[in-house]
């Protein structure tokens, strides 16, 4: 198989639930918990700025409303995307791709980048982000794997940066998955972690894949997914496993 350079255990949105997600603060606190490798959810400002954020609108988990996208960046930036946590992050403010990506080479962590496009912009987010990838660590020596659920949004990043690696995330095995995998030459499938199994995961290492699993927060499902042979483990619970791997 491609070499794999990412650590076992990666942190779900910087640090799990106990930082406001997506926010530098959660990596800084991820990382006081021994964690080198990060996942996030990137989208697009109206303007084209990449910036973290999960959900397509803005009420969860900042002080505003409406859809995200739709905003550009000089409104998003001055919004609190901490206080909805708790009041120890109040005015924590949303991060770019670009105040991210300085945070991790400076302490030389990893990301896994989920690619989070707002309905009707899949590819152009992938192109995007694909592009400022490239930039932004070029030189560096492991660069951040992007996944997604939407293939269209891989399909973008491959045109746009092709050696920037790629993983599909499922959530459900519908037909077809394996063929979307090949056919954006994904380096890694990221499943739901009920959804793998061993002949899954012999399947993916069979065509050159690795197999990774969210969000797996008990020690149950960490036993049977290390044992099993999985490549990695996102989750939340930053303070209950030690990213020894």
């Amino acid at each position: 198989m491609p070499a794999w350079h990412y650590p076992f255990w990666v942190a779900h949105r910087g640090a799990g639930k106990l930082a406001p997600e997506n926010t530098l603060a959660a990596f800084r606190v991820g990382a006081g918990y021994g964690f080198r490798c990060f996942e996030c959810d990137i989208k697009l400002s109206a303007d084209g700025v990449p910036f973290l954020l999960h959900d397509t609108t803005l009420e969860r988990t900042t002080t505003s409303r409406g859809i995200a996208g739709e905003r550009r960046w000089a409104d998003l930036s001055r919004l609190d995307a901490g206080s909805w946590h708790s009041h120890a992050f109040a005015g924590e403010p949303i991060p770019t791709l670009e105040a991210i990506s300085s945070f991790v080479q400076a302490n030389g962590f990893t990301l896994n980048i989920e690619l989070k496009p707002t309905p009707g912009c899949e590819h152009e987010t992938g192109a995007v982000v694909a592009r400022d990838v490239a930039r932004l660590w070029a030189g560096a020596a492991v660069w951040p794997l992007l996944s997604s659920f939407k293939p269209a949004a891989l399909l973008g990043a491959r045109e746009c940066a092709p050696l920037v690696p790629r993983a599909l995330l499922l959530d459900t095995l519908a037909n077809g998955w394996k063929e979307a995998a090949q056919s954006i030459d994904c380096l890694a499938v990221v499943t739901e972690h009920k959804l793998m199994t061993s002949d899954m995961l012999a399947w993916l290492h069979g065509a050159g894949m690795r197999g990774l699993v969210y969000t797996v927060n008990d020690r149950e499902s960490v036993t049977r997914l290390t044992h099993m042979g999985v490549d990695g483990i996102i989750t939340d619970a930053v303070d209950e496993f030690s990213p020894t791997h």
